[in-house]
């Protein structure tokens, strides 16, 4: 593992600037993956661990920085629940570990540096010192990765019978006996326009 600060610099260089969310989600992945004794997330450990992260904000860039988990890896995943947390799988122990920031962590970076006006500035300087047990809290919990959804699954490729593009790892629909992506069964997030 690395420094704090040579985290920092990586996190800064991925994200395009350095802001209390990265520090927080630096802090947020190395308190992680210490409870599940994972060392060498990005080298000897890195098919050993998927991560879940719970907001598309500053932090999960870091927490993919620390981590090694990358999206087009299939071993970062997102799921929008808005919050600033992550959920560790250690794929070879079968357990895992969810970490939230308090939300306390704030007034107590005010209290911390009250001389400090810039909130960001404020945020940064608390949580590189505050104690893991101030900055989050965290849970045991169980996570079930069907096969489909695990890193380095390949599994067959459909068609969809609508729009006649592919569809990998099982994300086909069956509407009236057809075979159609999420897109033509109604679940699009864009809509068709002319150009």
């Amino acid at each position: 593992m690395k420094t704090l600060a040579e985290y920092e610099e990586l996190a800064a260089k991925a994200h395009g600037h350095l802001c209390a969310g990265q520090i927080l989600g630096i802090r947020l992945a190395l308190h992680g993956l210490r409870l599940l004794g994972i060392e060498d997330p990005a080298g000897a450990d890195r098919k050993r661990l998927v991560t879940y992260v719970e907001i598309d904000r500053c932090a999960t860039d870091a927490i993919g920085v620390v981590t090694g988990c990358r999206l087009g890896k299939r071993a970062l995943k997102f799921v929008d629940f808005g919050k600033m947390a992550a959920t560790f799988v250690d794929l070879r122990e079968n357990r895992a570990v969810r970490v939230a920031a308090k939300e306390s962590s704030k007034q107590r970076a005010r209290e911390l540096y009250p001389e400090i006006e810039d909130k960001n500035r404020q945020q940064m300087h608390a949580y590189r010192e505050m104690p893991d047990e101030e900055l989050f809290d965290t849970q045991w919990v169980r996570v079930t990765i069907g096969a489909q959804e695990m890193p380095g699954y390949k599994g067959p490729r459909v068609h969809c019978a609508e729009c006649g593009e592919g569809i990998a790892f099982a994300r086909e629909v069956e509407v009236n006996g057809r075979t159609l992506c999420k897109a033509c069964a109604g679940a699009r997030y864009y809509e068709p326009v002319s150009a």
